[in-house]
């Protein structure tokens, strides 16, 4: 079985996020002050080398230690609201969806059984939509055989998002919320490979938004692929990444092969495109994208230099770095608290 922490989708081997916030991103969004800290909630490992989610300023400072995890917490997503946090546990050979409070009180479970990633909230702060993997052959991509589920917190009720019998067909899986609620991005096979996809919140008039510049990569011999939709504080754009899926390198294959894991490595980039489709552009190399709240775009990607992440942020004054992970440690992404 595949470590969940060798899958690109638990974002544990791309450590560095970057803001573009240069010509085009900067029309997405405005630039707060240089001293007006913002809180992060980070998924990194602790002195044991097990995920913890740790709440922090923007610069690393005033870190706080909110989940004790035996076995790993990622991908946090803080609630519109402010008041609570929801991410993943691994518990057993699954992963648990939880919620707490900021400061990690009052946490429960949520879905226990399965595999459940990627939760994602709804602007009332009182639903939450994440994908659910299906059993599935070992090294097999999850985000292929998954349908994205929602959940009302106050009844605890829970479906299928998507209830068509014909959008259930295909996986559909990595779901991102749109800042008014009406609309859904995520990733789908439904047209061949995993490509990004837009429509109504039930998952009606749902529309390819970012057609790759090329479906194959003749010298790697493997398609080219689009995941981990994010959207924009302001609704209009979309940020994903693109490039050949990591389930192609040497570590999942079984055949040693460092110069084509190199290949596939650099074809691992970030783009934004408009929400309607209409314009697309590359940001830079890197994976994991999400948005600050001022509205600029991040990405993540290794520094072997560091041993671990390396955040950095581009301001109207230029780059800094933001320390919110500690050297030579992994992690298991990030969420801005609104």
């Amino acid at each position: 079985m595949i470590s969940f922490n060798q899958i690109k989708i638990l974002n544990a081997p791309f450590p560095i996020i970057v803001f573009f916030a240069i010509g085009f991103f900067q029309k997405v969004g405005t630039v707060l002050a240089d001293d007006q800290l913002r809180e992060v909630i980070v998924s990194h490992t602790d002195e044991k080398g097990v995920l913890q989610l740790y709440r922090m300023n923007e610069d690393g400072t005033d870190s706080r230690q909110i989940t004790h995890s035996k076995n790993g917490c990622r991908m946090p997503s803080c609630s519109p609201d402010r008041k609570k946090v929801a991410y993943v546990e691994q518990i057993g050979h699954g992963l648990a969806l939880r919620i707490s409070d900021l400061n990690g009180d009052n946490a429960k479970t949520l879905i226990g059984e399965g595999m459940n990633l990627m939760p994602s909230w709804i602007p009332d702060s009182e639903h939450l939509v994440w994908m659910k993997v299906k059993p599935q052959p070992k090294k097999q991509d999850p985000a292929r055989n998954a349908q994205i589920h929602i959940m009302n917190l106050k009844t605890g009720q829970s479906r299928k998002l998507f209830t068509h019998e014909e959008q259930l067909k295909h996986s559909n899986a990595m779901p991102a919320i749109s800042p008014k609620g009406d609309r859904i991005a995520f990733v789908s096979d439904r047209s061949g490979e995993m490509r990004i996809w837009v429509s109504d919140l039930d998952g009606a008039n749902a529309n390819l938004v970012s057609p790759p510049d090329k479906e194959y990569d003749k010298e790697i011999k493997a398609p080219v692929e689009q995941k981990v939709p994010a959207w924009s504080p302001d609704g209009k754009w979309i940020a994903h990444w693109e490039g050949v899926e990591m389930i192609h390198m040497s570590k999942f294959t079984g055949i040693q092969n460092p110069e084509r894991d190199r290949m596939i490595s650099s074809t691992f980039h970030v783009w934004v495109v408009s929400s309607d489709g209409k314009n697309r552009q590359k940001v830079g190399r890197g994976d994991d994208p999400t948005w600050s709240p001022d509205g600029f775009v991040t990405r993540a990607f290794p520094d072997p230099k560091r041993g671990g992440p390396k955040v950095m942020m581009r301001t109207q004054s230029g780059e800094k770095e933001l320390p919110i992970v500690p050297p030579k440690k992994n992690w298991g992404r990030f969420t801005w608290l609104p």
